[in-house]
């Protein structure tokens, strides 16, 4: 149950993340914000993340396996890098139409997927 825990938190993390780092590229499309300047911009940026903190460090301290989770250190931060890059391709896919998803974006989340792989492997 840990592990399903830490994998939903990390998702929700990850929106907020993705929300902060990317979101602001669409503020100039709407009214309120289409004079913002850099200030504002980084402070609205700051307050989204603010909520990707308070799901990433619980997420974190659940999944991890020195606190009783079922991940070792390692295996959360590739979780957690794979978790962001699938929901940073759904929204740029969902929220910039000029980009487009390419066979070599495939051929990379396919080297994730063997990453993946490799951390969680007994050897």
């Amino acid at each position: 149950m840990k592990g399903f825990a830490t994998i939903g938190l990390l998702v929700l993390s990850n929106v907020f993340m993705t929300l902060a780092w990317y979101g602001h590229l669409k503020f100039k499309e709407l009214k309120w914000f289409e004079n913002a300047g850099l200030i504002t911009i980084v402070l609205i940026s700051w307050g989204l993340a603010l909520f990707e903190y308070c799901f990433q460090v619980p997420a974190n301290k659940i999944g991890y396996d020195g606190n009783g989770g079922p991940f070792s250190l390692m295996q959360l931060k590739v979780i957690q890098e794979v978790i962001t890059l699938v929901i940073f391709v759904i929204f740029s896919l969902l929220f910039f139409k000029n980009e487009t998803f390419k066979w070599n974006h495939a051929v990379g989340f396919c080297f994730l997927i063997l990453a993946v792989y490799f951390i969680f492997k007994k050897f």
